[in-house]
């Protein structure tokens, strides 16, 4: 598997918005909506809180290219959608998330000096590119050899996506 970054929420200030803020404008029932994804969830063993807030995930795309390049990508990854989903963390701030980065076994200092120093920026940057040329306009969007599904759907579904395209090309998910 391999992890693409979405500008999911670009516009979203550091502090959060307000999800009935955020949705303002869309004809979105926001308590069945929440309801929907917490029986999604809870079918897969996957907490989800009572989100309220949604946050800029920008730094934690760039955090995450990072673990990923020191092998810890997938523990980052699963610790920081647990954080925003489950615990309603706010993953636009830097002291999250050092706490993830430590959490998933990376050493906090040189998280704090990556994204100072916003090392991993032009990765998340290529992969916001590669998803317009793409026309990903929702995550999740799992694609193989040219078929794609969006959204969220059964794992016979994923698999049969996955099994039915493995042997012509590889698979990404963003």
């Amino acid at each position: 598997m391999c992890w693409r970054a979405y500008p999911l929420n670009p516009e979203v200030p550091p502090e959060g918005q307000r999800l009935e803020d955020y949705l303002a404008g869309r004809d979105v029932d926001i308590p069945a909506m929440r309801e929907k994804m917490r029986k999604v969830a809870a079918g897969e063993g996957l907490p989800f809180g009572n989100m309220r807030l949604v946050y800029n995930s920008r730094l934690a795309q760039e955090l995450g290219k990072w673990s990923e390049s020191r092998g810890r990508g997938d523990a980052f990854h699963h610790l920081a959608f647990h954080a925003y989903f489950a615990d309603n963390r706010n993953i636009a701030r830097a002291d999250v998330l050092v706490d993830l980065a430590k959490a998933a076994g990376l050493p906090q200092e040189e998280a704090e000096a990556v994204m100072a120093a916003r090392r991993f920026a032009e990765a998340v940057d290529r992969d916001w590119q590669r998803a317009r040329e793409l026309n990903i306009a929702a995550v999740p969007t799992f694609l193989a050899n040219g078929r794609r599904l969006v959204g969220v759907h059964p794992y016979k579904k994923l698999r049969d996506l996955v099994t039915r395209q493995a042997s012509n090309s590889s698979g990404a998910i963003l």
